[in-house]
């Protein structure tokens, strides 16, 4: 039976054993270097002691006089001993040259011959040795008396090693106390230390946190949506490739604050935002993102973790459903008109009035082919002329006339595959349906409003028109397509016309007010740019100029 494999000490266990091994062996290592230290300065400061007292008691006058006496010991062993208890050594042996003592501790050994070595004295100098006596191994310093230029006797004086060694090891208890308390201090501040890090690794060991990071960069790259991470400072901490995308922001950002990142105002306020956003749409310059944050809060306040998804294609989607949905709505509404009409046609039949029936029906059908010709032939980009005539019959079902300006013209071919059809319906579209609205109300009053809010005051008008109208102009020279859009409305307030391409500015109430800012990002997306001044029949006019590439078989020619 093969037992369980034990799991690794995490990263935490292990760089505390390492530390706790560390801190030991330093402490270890300085205690021994405080003991041989201080065990060679005990042995340096007793040579020093014993050499001051050889040398005083050489140098004494009364020892040369003792020294001429017939009985030197009778005076030179008293002094001694006095000398050797007052400076606290082992001994003080005064001798005469032929190492004869003349003093010693043990009165008992007056008279004997001196254990150590004398030649150096005999030569006039002063020495020290470490060397065996009849005290023990003592350390000794011996130095010459003189009487004139003679040398007449010897002195030694030495302290022994066994009380050398008893003040070191005095020395090293202290030391050893130090040092049990310089290890203790370090292992506990080590555990402290420890124990925080096993709290951040989540008790993880080294093997683990490295597969962590590596599954960690794989997942940051390979998830689509935008990943962005804020420290407590407002700093970016991370970001993936998505989200970089996402912000259009380059590399290297990793760091900077939030505020410097040049994001659109509302945007920005969302990332710093304490509290927590759910599903806010937000546009960039090029982009519509839907963004999610939520604050890390661990007893502190830590960070803010935000996904960005990209919701560009969807929005302009889900304005193509609105289109198609305005479109069937309008289809639906020809059908029960043209019932209608039908029915009027076969009762003047019946009624016996056959001109009068084909008068009223070949009305109704000169008008909606005439419309379709201008459109057709003006226009022979397919996607720009299906929804012309679309939004024209949505106009028309709001008692709104939408005309084609007669300068306008689009050639077969005239637009660059690179210019993508979705922005074209997304400008277009959005500028014709503001303008119904403008001119619906304008016209026939507040509850024109396409949705069924009701408008915001708007400015009055002197001259109110006797039909609703919207005048398109499309046209594509110069190197540049121009797509403009004029009512005649009530136009804009002049205090807003600055805000009118900011997300959420609407005259129709909340949950409205992003069509024109998609307006301006399709616009700026593809190198153009959106202008709105006031309209030669009162109302708004918005002007798209969008490049064209040369060669791209636009027409030669301007717009006026």
């Amino acid at each position: 039976m093969r037992l369980p494999r034990a799991r690794p000490r995490s990263l935490a266990g292990q760089l505390f054993a390492m530390q706790v091994v560390l801190v030991a062996a330093v402490v270890a290592g300085c205690a021994f270097f405080a003991y041989a230290s201080g065990s060679a300065q005990a042995r340096e400061t007793a040579t020093r002691q014993a050499r001051a007292v050889a040398v005083s008691v050489a140098d004494s006058p009364s020892v040369r006089e003792a020294i001429r006496t017939p009985d030197p010991s009778a005076v030179l062993q008293p002094y001694a001993e006095a000398a050797r208890r007052d400076n606290g050594i082992a001994f003080v042996t005064i001798m005469d040259p032929h190492r004869v003592r003349w003093t010693h501790p043990h009165t008992d050994r007056i008279g004997e011959t001196f254990l150590g070595h004398t030649a150096q004295a005999l030569r006039g100098e002063t020495f020290s040795e470490t060397y065996t006596g009849t005290l023990g191994p003592s350390i000794r310093v011996v130095t010459p008396v003189r009487d004139g230029g003679r040398i007449v006797g010897l002195v030694s004086a030495g302290i022994t090693v066994e009380r050398v060694s008893t003040q070191v090891r005095a020395q090293l208890g202290a030391l050893g106390l130090a040092a049990g308390a310089a290890l203790a201090l370090g292992g506990i501040g080590t555990y402290v230390i420890n124990a925080r890090l096993r709290r951040h690794t989540h008790g993880m060991n080294a093997a683990e946190l490295s597969r962590l990071h590596d599954y960690h960069e794989a997942t940051l790259h390979a998830v689509r949506e935008g990943l962005l991470m804020l420290d407590g400072q407002r700093r970016i901490a991370l970001i993936n490739d998505a989200g970089r995308e996402l912000l259009g922001l380059a590399p290297g950002t990793v760091g900077r604050r939030v505020a410097e990142l040049d994001l659109p105002a509302p945007l920005t306020g969302a990332l710093l935002a304490t509290e927590e956003r759910v599903d806010e749409v937000h546009l960039t310059a090029d982009r519509v993102i839907v963004v999610n944050t939520r604050p890390v809060v661990g007893g502190e306040r830590r960070g803010t973790v935000v996904t960005l998804r990209d919701h560009t294609e969807l929005q302009a989607l889900s304005g193509e459903l609105d289109s198609e949905r305005g479109f069937t709505q309008a289809l639906r509404s020809q059908a029960h008109e043209a019932a209608n009409r039908l029915h009027t046609v076969v009762s003047l039949i019946e009624l016996d009035r056959a001109e009068e029936a084909v008068g009223f029906a070949t009305a109704e059908l000169e008008l909606a082919q005439a419309l379709t010709d201008r459109v057709v032939g003006a226009v022979a980009e397919p996607v720009l002329a299906a929804l012309l005539l679309g939004k024209a019959a949505q106009a028309n079902e709001r008692g709104v006339e939408l005309v084609l300006a007669d300068d306008s013209l689009i050639d077969d071919g005239a637009l660059p595959a690179s210019l993508p059809q979705r922005d074209l319906v997304t400008v277009l579209g959005n500028l014709i349906d503001n303008a119904v609205d403008a001119a619906s109300e304008g016209v026939n009053g507040p509850p024109g409003a396409a949705d069924g809010s009701v408008p915001a005051q708007r400015v009055p008008s002197p001259h109110r028109p006797a039909r609703a109208r919207v005048t398109v102009t499309a046209l594509a020279g110069d190197g540049e397509l121009l797509l403009r859009v004029a009512d005649n409305g009530t136009g804009v307030d002049p205090a807003d016309a600055a805000e009118v391409f900011r997300r959420g500015w609407s005259t129709h109430g909340a949950g409205r007010g992003i069509g024109l800012a998609l307006v301006q990002q399709a616009a700026h997306r593809n190198g153009g740019a959106v202008t709105l001044e006031r309209g030669p029949d009162g109302g708004a006019e918005f002007t798209v100029r969008l490049p064209l590439p040369e060669g791209s078989g636009a027409r030669k020619g301007g717009a006026t």
